[in-house]
């Protein structure tokens, strides 16, 4: 049995596969018998490439959002649509899994950054799951929920403002990032979508939920747009430590990132219709 893992959105494309991109993230990814949307992308662009790809999005068992923001989120209305169309017999037979903060209101000065479905349709689609814990999708599969903070140069900067339990609005540290972790016979896949959290501190709590030490690759945004040199240093120097198969930064990772990461990594290429395969 293998783990398939197809990019149905991310900023890239690439050479002579001819996908249309857009500045967000969604993967399909097949495992245990599992089909997994991770996010949805900003438009309905992911519908069209999963087309593409012979993936039959009406199928999917469960949607796993990353985090809250536009760019991971706003698809959902489009896949919604899609099942409307389709007429899925939705309700209470797929899941959706997320931090409880995911659906607050975001915002970015006065642009609206957050997602936009109403939780009432959601759950008229979806049996929703929302946990701050680390939550099993299948046996090697598992949601981290909220990762803990732990090392000195990651996760400390906010991004915009959200609402808190008391209606406040607060800065927003982006507390229900999350990721999902893949246990394989050979130790962990990673996948992240925006890393708010930190990379290394995501990596470090899947190996603690899992225990499981061993990573074979991390794919997913690192949230390494214009980062200082000491956030590049420390992040490249903590993935050297891994001895890992390879890593893939995409998303919210810039060139120079990609390229300090791999003096120290082996970085690989990503793009829309990109598929990888493991063994399980």
């Amino acid at each position: 049995m293998t783990i398939k893992i197809s990019v149905l959105v991310d900023n890239n494309t690439l050479i002579d596969s001819y996908f249309c991109g857009e500045p967000a993230v969604c993967y399909h990814i097949e495992v245990d018998g599992k089909k997994i949307l991770f996010d949805t992308g900003y438009s309905d662009v992911f519908i069209d490439n999963a087309n593409i790809l012979n993936i039959d999005l009406a199928q999917i068992t469960d949607l796993v959002l990353s985090h809250g923001h536009n760019d991971h989120t706003w698809g959902i209305n489009h896949l919604i649509q899609y099942f409307d169309r389709r007429n899925v017999e939705s309700q209470q037979t797929k899941k959706l899994i997320y931090h409880p903060d995911a659906l607050q209101p975001k915002s970015y000065h006065s642009k609206v950054i957050g997602a936009n479905t109403p939780k009432n349709v959601l759950t008229a689609y979806f049996d929703t799951i929302e946990t701050k814990e680390a939550y099993y999708l299948s046996e090697n599969v598992i949601f981290l929920g909220e990762i803990p903070r732990d090392n000195t140069f990651e996760g400390k900067e906010p991004v915009g403002k959200t609402i808190d339990d008391n209606n406040n609005s607060v800065d927003d540290y982006v507390l229900d990032d999350s990721a999902l972790a893949i246990k394989t016979s050979e130790g962990l896949i990673v996948i992240t979508g925006c890393s708010h959290s930190g990379i290394c501190n995501i990596v470090e709590h899947a190996k603690r939920v899992t225990k499981i030490d061993k990573i074979v690759t991390v794919i997913g945004g690192f949230h390494l747009q214009k980062a200082s040199e000491e956030l590049l240093n420390q992040t490249s120097e903590y993935f050297k430590k891994q001895n890992l198969l390879h890593i893939h930064p995409c998303h919210c990772t810039d060139l120079a990132a990609k390229i300090h990461l791999s003096r120290h990594a082996p970085v690989q290429e990503v793009g829309t219709g990109m598929q990888l395969t493991y063994p399980a």
